[in-house]
């Protein structure tokens, strides 16, 4: 009886979406459409939402890249492997901390462990398969390498580089066909890049901050913020029962006040905090010894000052993360990493460069915080920390990993960008609009 029914119920359905059909109610086309809908690389649009982003990586000679590390090595042009990756020079000093693009190039090339399910970004050997272009070339290690001055002769090397893969991209034809705006180009320190930059001022471009950068060339809308890696160690057995009390120094500051481009809210605080006994003011900063001591200096305080200098942002502000040493941050332009994700109150304090250059106004409100306000920021610190580091192999939810979930989160509007330049007769029309 009851299978009677149940034949009964299925023929009154069909007939009802016969019927539907047949007077154009119902259109099957718009459930099918997906479908039926050719794609000519087998890519489906939109598709980052819910596995890895596929990447494809251009496929560079070494001198754009690894080549760098090893300036005295005999030429080797084989290719770049997960095997034969050379590590991170431990005697880089204070080059580490523009080192993004090395570890970005060195988490694509990197194929085991874990599964493409944990990480955010996965290397596609198929360009027509990718939803984004990596472009390793090291700039910011080209910049530090190639001369500093740009009456050095050396800097011609670095010109010429910018020079080679400004042909190689523009001879591609995915480059061509989104107009390099789904490529992603590692440009960190403040001066990578320098000789060409608005000739790709269209990608996403990976970058420290925006203080030495025309809007027209790099802004929040289409670019990611990447921490500086850290150059002290991390902080891994911060363990003490009563933290607030093992650290006996209220501020750590750590500034280079010989340098003519130091900035100068930096050079003032310098001034300003000199009179404190709980204040410790660090003059200089290179590496082996001094890494120690600011280590050392971190540790053992309950804030760590970073103000603005030449650029918003600086490599202490990271250091201090990894030291759970909570940030004082004096900035009035500083972008901060990950932001849409990490909200940077719940464990720094922030004060404006005019309430920072009030005589004992930042130190008063530093020594009102209650001790349990601290203790809940230091957690979170620890809690945090692991997104600031940089590592080989990658880990899920590294600096790497959260660094390829901001290129993700950039690409919807970089396709907008695309799709629209196709089809509009007057590219910028928007912008001219009453």
């Amino acid at each position: 009886m009851v299978g009677k029914a149940t034949i009964s119920v299925l023929i009154l359905a069909l007939l009802l979406l016969t019927t539907s059909i047949f007077i154009a109610t119902v259109d099957l086309r718009s459930y099918l459409y997906p479908i039926l809908l050719p794609r000519p690389g087998g890519r489906f649009p939109c598709s980052t939402g819910g596995g890895p982003l596929m990447v494809y990586m251009y496929d560079l000679p070494r001198r754009f890249h690894v080549g760098m590390l090893r300036r005295r090595s005999p030429a080797d042009e084989s290719p770049v492997t997960a095997e034969n990756l050379p590590p991170w020079p431990s005697n880089s000093g204070l080059k580490k901390q523009h080192s993004v693009e090395y570890w970005m190039m060195a988490s694509l090339l990197y194929d085991g462990g874990g599964g493409n399910e944990t990480r955010e970004a996965v290397r596609v050997w198929d360009p027509e398969m990718a939803d984004a272009f990596f472009v390793p070339f090291f700039s910011s290690l080209s910049f530090n390498t190639h001369g500093h001055n740009m009456t050095d002769p050396d800097t011609e090397f670095d010109r010429q580089l910018q020079i080679d893969i400004l042909k190689i991209l523009r001879e591609s034809k995915y480059w061509q066909r989104s107009g390099g705006r789904d490529h992603v180009i590692p440009m960190h320190h403040p001066n990578a890049f320098r000789f060409f930059r608005e000739q790709v001022n269209t990608s996403i471009l990976i970058v420290a901050d925006f203080g030495r950068y025309p809007k027209e060339i790099s802004n929040l809308r289409k670019d990611v913020v990447a921490p500086y890696v850290h150059v002290v160690d991390s902080f891994t057995d911060d363990n003490s029962p009563d933290p607030y009390e093992s650290r006996t120094t209220l501020l750590f500051f750590r500034g280079r006040t010989i340098r003519k481009d130091e900035g100068i809210v930096r050079a003032k605080l310098a001034k300003l905090l000199a009179g404190y006994d709980d204040v410790i003011y660090e003059q200089s900063f290179a590496s082996g010894a001094n890494i120690k001591v600011s280590t050392q200096g971190m540790r053992s305080s309950k804030f760590c000052l970073h103000p603005a200098g030449d650029t918003p942002s600086s490599c202490r502000l990271f250091d201090a993360i990894v030291s759970h040493c909570v940030p004082v941050i004096v900035s009035d332009q500083i972008e901060l990493p990950y932001e849409d994700e990490i909200d940077y109150t719940q464990f720094s304090i922030f004060f404006s460069d005019k309430e920072a250059l009030e005589p004992g106004y930042m130190i008063e409100q530093l020594r009102q915080i209650p001790k349990e306000r601290w203790v809940e920021m230091w957690r979170h610190l620890k809690y945090i920390s692991h997104h600031y580091e940089f590592q080989y192999p990658p880990k899920k939810g590294d600096a790497i990993d959260m660094l390829w979930r901001q290129v993700k989160h950039k690409l919807p509007r970089a396709n907008l960008d695309v799709h629209r330049s196709r089809r509009l007769k007057v590219p910028d029309w928007w912008d001219h609009r009453r």
